[in-house]
């Protein structure tokens, strides 16, 4: 998931996200899942895979929160078509083909994953709803106006949260809505530590410059949902620092690993007053529209 390791708090390790973009291994990540059969080279990067695999979650999100995007983002076609982009083990791609009825095409480049999602899919009998794909979020296999909605948790920043905008809009079906979520500053004066953190990793901007940035790409900001900070422990941090903590600092790349996992788990606790996630409900206007929310 990034050029750099440690990770920083943005979802799963897989090539298209990861627990943060200079630290999770996306663009190392990337290029290994290119590879047949997802041969990780470097161990650093196979180390976070390993921390990550198996847990509740890959970054922080709860159902209740897909759920609070969802009832945002409708009312939806009867058999909405989603693009889950970005999907990991495919936490959110289950819920939508159960709660919405949604035929979703589930996309990511780390085929583990994939494989995942599909089994879990047959086992709660939504595996005819739900169809995987493997490819790169930077260059989506898909013709113009497919999807009734894009849902892209915790992915966005792979290619930056403007470029994601812009590049998937095409895909809007009429009436079309895309739910993003983006990390962002919540205080106009972070600590110095939290800043220098960020910096390295993952420039943030406030909600405004991101609404504005959205609006900016021609899109109305339907809604907003702020992440609690229950979506970053219960099924994300919790697991993964119980993990972290018990892992076999023998194997190659996972000190390191673990080092900046705990890192990041360490940041949030002390100055998670500075930073969160945020759900974005967009939808393309025209020039003459307006927002129906104000940020």
């Amino acid at each position: 998931m990034t050029d750099r390791i440690p990770p920083t708090p943005q979802a799963h390790p897989a090539a298209e996200r990861g627990p943060g973009p200079d630290s999770s291994p996306q663009g190392t990540a990337t290029a290994a899942s290119d590879a047949p059969h997802d041969v990780i080279i470097d161990p650093v990067v196979a180390a976070f895979f390993a921390l990550h695999h198996g847990l509740p979650r890959q970054g922080p999100g709860s159902d209740a929160t897909t759920r609070r995007l969802l009832a945002l983002a409708g009312p939806l076609p009867p058999r909405p078509r989603v693009l889950d982009i970005g999907c990991g083990p495919g936490r959110a791609s289950l819920l939508l083909a159960e709660e919405a009825a949604a035929e979703v095409t589930a996309l990511d480049l780390h085929q583990p994953f994939l494989d995942e999602l599909t089994r879990a899919a047959a086992t709660r009998s939504v595996g005819e709803a739900i169809r995987t794909v493997r490819a790169s979020m930077a260059d989506l296999p898909f013709p113009s106006e497919s999807f009734d909605l894009i849902w892209a948790e915790g992915s966005a920043y792979h290619i930056g949260f403007d470029t994601a905008l812009h590049s998937w809009r095409r895909l809007l079906a009429p009436g079309g809505t895309l739910v993003v979520t983006e990390c962002e500053w919540i205080t106009d004066s972070p600590s110095a530590e939290t800043r220098a953190f960020w910096d390295r990793h993952y420039r943030l901007r406030t909600q405004d410059q991101n609404a504005a940035a959205a609006r900016a790409a021609g899109y109305a900001v339907a809604a907003l949902h702020p992440l609690p900070d229950s979506d970053w422990f219960e099924e994300y941090y919790t697991p993964l620092s119980e993990r972290a903590h018990a892992a076999d600092l023998t194997v190659a790349g996972m000190r390191e690993a673990v080092a900046a996992t705990l890192q990041e788990i360490t940041m949030r606790h002390e100055h998670g007053t500075d930073y969160q996630y945020t759900g974005y409900v967009l939808r393309p206007q025209a020039s003459t529209e307006t927002d129906s929310s104000t940020p």
